[in-house]
């Protein structure tokens, strides 16, 4: 009886870490996507970004 209750043990510790893993790697797969996304967003919207950025910056450089 005793075996087959450290056995138990062992089945339930090695999902534990089979689980983080798994966990980890969905995390990481989220992150690349929306690192993709980020990419995508930046390169379409680019030019219109930077010109924003410089309009805010000349008028706040006048205003002082």
């Amino acid at each position: 009886m005793e075996t087959i209750a450290k056995l138990f043990v062992r089945v339930r510790e090695w999902q534990r870490r089979v689980s983080k893993g798994q966990t980890m790697a969905e995390y990481s797969l989220i992150v690349a996507a929306v690192a993709v996304v980020v990419v995508v967003s930046y390169q379409a919207m680019g030019q219109d970004i930077g010109s924003l950025v410089n309009s805010v910056n000349t008028d706040l450089t006048s205003a002082s």
